[in-house]
């Protein structure tokens, strides 16, 4: 059974930083392109960033460039969120994604596999 389990969430502070993390089991992803989305309370769900199967590649949204960082090691079958300068705004569930690269279209409702999230808060 193919699982996405998202890590590493919790309570931070205003200029604070958190790692999310990704683990994926059930199969290997090196030719799945992974994202990040979020959900604030009462907003819709949004694209965070994606990185491609090979590592390469990476976009972002740009509320999040120059703050956040995702990775991926696929040895470990892991991607990585690192968080930086955290914002009262970015509290929100966040979710991990995956998609065959070429096929998906990086939106979440077209994701081949999705996370259950992990809580971000951010507050002083």
């Amino acid at each position: 059974q193919v699982q996405l389990v998202e890590s590493g969430g919790g309570l931070a502070q205003p200029g604070g930083s958190l790692r999310l993390s990704c683990a994926a089991s059930g199969r290997t992803f090196t030719s799945y392109t992974m994202g990040w989305f979020r959900q604030a309370p009462g907003k819709e769900r949004e694209f965070v960033a994606i990185i491609s199967g090979s590592g390469l590649g990476t976009h972002y949204t740009d509320s999040v460039k120059g703050r956040f960082t995702i990775s991926r090691d696929s040895a470990k079958n892991t991607v990585t969120l690192q968080m930086n300068s955290l914002k009262p705004e970015d509290t929100a569930v966040y979710y991990c994604a995956a998609g065959r690269s070429g096929h998906w279209n990086g939106s979440w409702s077209s994701a081949d596999y999705k996370g259950q999230g992990t809580q971000v808060t951010v507050s002083s």
